[in-house]
């Protein structure tokens, strides 16, 4: 069964398969946290926190989707990155995983399965945590994913609602993975495109969470299907703060902006932008290539970091002496709270 494409189980892949965020907002409306007040997605961290003590909490969180690659191995590998990225954006350490898999018995052999599942536990182990069981269904589509508990130290803490004005931004890894899967999916195959693709996503985001912890970051979150925009906004609305963003400070893989200026665009990205561009302010030399690549789904992305201007230079050099591809794009500004401009 070489010759199946595991993409091919579904019209959408990765975090591009999220909900649209205006339909999620839609749904989220009328339900209310432990106080009472609506929940709306600028209310969202990362990650549930629950206090254990004085000194540390617990980190919980969970992701799924569809195939984003065609190799089962690689495929397990993202599906566990992506997962321990909101422990990585909140600080934490992930402590175990459970699998949760859709599978098309069908169609396809256990030996697949057995591939995304070993994926994934290699990359568990990887990050010095351990999968611990799961759950399994029947399907038409093919879906994997993982809840992931994890621990933090309070003092470590880092969330989405804790940007302060004069903070740089900081993003560490480049954008246009969803782009470059996107084509591959549609028969634009490139194959050094999609090794570039495959090294961002099975990357760890630990060394990133152990630098802006060891520094003392302010606020953090992890870029995945809302796109740099869609979780920048949610920093700055959660920050009452706006964010200024230099648009040709933000890293980006070369052939995702050759792929989008031949036409190739995500549905995702373009209900992202539908979504969270009334809320962006952006300067006529941006071009439209750049806008879709912001508005980007990103699978397994990197860390968005707003740090103190004094310490930026000290963080950006540990993130690239670890062989973070880190860069400042911004920084966090007063007026227009709740905006992104985009110069």
């Amino acid at each position: 069964m070489d010759d199946i494409r595991l993409t091919s189980f579904s019209p959408f892949g990765g975090c591009g398969a999220k909900l649209p965020a205006g339909y999620l907002e839609m749904a989220l409306h009328g339900l209310s946290n432990e106080k009472g007040a609506t929940r709306e997605l600028k209310d969202l961290d990362d990650a549930a926190v629950y206090k254990l003590d004085d000194k540390s909490s617990l980190l919980y969180t969970v992701d799924y989707f569809t195939p984003v690659v065609d190799d089962p191995y690689t495929f397990g590998q993202i599906v566990a990155t992506n997962a321990m990225n909101d422990i990585y954006a909140m600080g934490g350490q992930p402590l175990i995983a459970l699998n949760i898999v859709e599978f098309p018995i069908d169609c396809l052999d256990a030996d697949v399965l057995a591939k995304i599942l070993k994926g994934g536990q290699d990359k568990v182990s990887e990050a010095g945590a351990e999968v611990v069981g799961g759950h399994t269904l029947k399907g038409s589509e093919l879906k994997y994913g993982m809840a992931v508990l994890g621990k933090v130290e309070n003092a470590r803490l880092c969330r989405n609602s804790t940007a302060k004005l004069g903070d740089k931004l900081v993003l560490t890894k480049p954008l246009g993975v969803g782009i470059i899967t996107t084509a591959i999916k549609r028969g634009i195959y490139d194959e050094k495109a999609l090794k570039k693709a495959c090294m961002h996503m099975t990357a760890l985001n630990d060394r990133s969470a152990k630098a802006m912890c060891d520094i003392g970051a302010n606020a953090c979150t992890d870029i995945t299907g809302f796109g740099l925009i869609g979780h920048a906004l949610g920093m700055a609305k959660a920050s009452g703060v706006g964010l200024r963003i230099d648009t040709n400070s933000v890293p980006r893989i070369p052939e995702a902006m050759k792929l989008i200026e031949g036409g190739v665009a995500t549905s995702a990205a373009c209900a992202n932008r539908s979504f969270f561009s009334r809320d962006v302010l952006s300067s006529k030399g941006v071009s439209e290539a750049m806008l879709d690549l912001l508005y980007d789904p990103q699978t397994a992305g990197g860390l968005l970091i707003s740090v103190s201007r004094e310490k930026t230079d000290t963080l950006v050099k540990a993130l690239k002496k670890q062989g973070v591809e880190a860069a400042i794009i911004g920084e966090v500004a007063g007026g227009h709270k709740g905006k992104i401009i985009l110069e």
